[in-house]
Order: C-alpha cells, then structure tokens, then sequence
C-alpha cells in the first residue's frame, strides 16, 4: 500500500490479488449475475486507484473493508440506475456458489440433491432481512471477520453477531416451517 503511494505503481496488481477473491465473491453473492459481477469488480479497483491517487484514503489497517465498501456502494448506485430504468433482469443463469469436493458426487442423484440444497440455500438466504443477509454474504461467502463486517456496516460487532444470530434463527425457523432437508445423506 504504502509503495503504491509513494508512487509504484506496480504494487496495485499485489493489492488486487490479495484482495480479488473476498471482492469478487462479495460483488457476486450480492448481485447474482457473473458478467455483472465482473464489470462492478473492475469498476471496484478503479474507483480504489483514483481513490488512492487522490489521497481520500487513511491507511488504518482496514482496507479490505474499505474495498468492500466502494464495492458496496457501486451495486447500490447499479441498482438505482436500473431502478429508474425501470428494467428487470430476466438471466436466470446460475453459477455454483457452493462448489466443494462434497457436494461435486458423480452420482446423478447426489448432483440432483446438491442442486435442490444450492437452490434453497439461496432462497432462504434472499428471504432474510437485508441487514442480516448482508452479515451473512459478508461472514460465509465473504470471508470477512466479524470486526470487519462491524467496520463495514457501521455497526457495533455485538449488532453485527445479533444480526447472524437473528438470521441464522430466522433459516432454522424457515427449514422447519418448510420441512427442508439441507443434507446429502
């Protein structure tokens, strides 16, 4: 960081690198659309070079959140632009978010399963309040502390927990209600 200041700029490439999973994950969860996705990411870390190059950002030891948070913002300016277009995404194409070893069996009936598990996931994921479903987005698929979802949403990290605990009630409450089985065996 502190080279890419003083006027390297190859150090970026490192930051990006560093930093691409969590971002690009985070950009991806939020809006569901991969080629979106991508675009925003790279939107992300030019807005983070001019910010950068423009001095508007204190080195505090947080700069993941910091990215996250220009990333944040650049969906919600998506959203409102699309909004006042007034145009729906009909791209129902789906990118497996939950690729493991686990849940990849060569078994027909395992990837039918898994599917189905992926798909309600996703669901009862969309159906939680926002501020839960981003602490959730940010803690499992974000991979952020919960310190760094705190710093984040400007939360204390006791809400930031309230809130997974909350939301982790309210999916236990929604599996029972709907009598979902979420396991492969």
């Amino acid at each position: 960081m502190q080279a890419f200041l003083n006027g390297d700029e190859t150090c970026i490439e490192t930051l990006i690198n560093r930093h691409r999973t969590k971002v690009y994950t985070y950009i991806l969860l939020t809006i569901k659309n991969q080629s979106l996705a991508e675009d925003l990411f790279q939107e992300t870390f030019i807005k983070v070079i001019q910010s950068l190059r423009n001095g508007r950002y204190r080195d505090n030891g947080r700069f993941l959140s910091w990215v996250i948070r220009i990333a944040h913002n650049l969906i919600i300016d998506h959203f409102r632009k699309e909004k006042q277009m007034n145009s729906v995404s009909n791209d129902d194409t789906e990118m497996d978010l939950f690729n493991s070893k686990k849940l990849a069996e060569d078994n027909i009936e395992q990837l039918l399963v898994s599917s189905q598990i992926r798909k309600d996931l996703r669901k009862l994921i969309n159906e939680l309040p926002d501020d839960q479903r981003e602490v959730v987005l940010l803690r499992h698929f974000g991979g952020l502390s919960f310190k760094e979802i705190a710093d984040h949403t400007g939360v204390s990290i006791n809400t930031a927990l309230g809130r997974m605990r909350y939301a982790l009630i309210n999916m236990r409450k929604m599996i029972n209600e709907r009598n979902l089985i979420l396991t492969t065996s």
